[in-house]
């Protein structure tokens, strides 16, 4: 509204603005808070490595074979047997988790590529769960 119509009004909101201006109270009130955005509402539980690496072990050997990857890495998750150690002071989340294996679901061949590769593979940044810290 233009100024020269709100002073030929006597200047008050009229009934619209002010519902509007309460919708959108309302939604900054109900927006997430820190701490809930991502989690989806999850109570956090802590991460168990097994089941953790075995449902990674059969993505990672399911697209091994889509991408047509033959190398170590592949092999390893093909005839997955037991889960690495976590390192100590690491305590990943189930939701972690799921984000991490949610994202090897849908990465492109060119990515696993690197990911199964048998030097130098990278790490998608999402299961990067405990990164190290690098020495001074």
């Amino acid at each position: 509204m233009s100024l020269p119509e709100r002073e030929r009004r006597g200047g008050r909101p009229r009934a619209k603005e002010i519902a509007g201006a309460a919708a959108l109270l309302l939604f900054v009130g109900i927006a997430p808070v820190v701490g809930d955005i991502g989690s989806c509402g999850q109570a956090p539980e802590e991460l168990d490595p097994y089941k953790f690496f075995a449902l990674k072990a059969q993505i990672d050997c399911a697209r091994c074979d889509e991408c047509g990857l033959r190398t170590r890495a592949c092999d390893a998750a093909c005839g997955f047997e037991a889960a690495p150690e976590l390192p100590t002071g690491c305590y990943p989340l189930v939701h972690d988790g799921e984000v991490c294996l949610h994202k090897l679901k849908f990465a492109s061949c060119d990515e696993y590529r690197g990911h199964m590769a048998d030097e130098g593979a990278s790490t998608p940044t999402e299961c990067n769960f405990c990164p190290l810290e690098e020495a001074p």
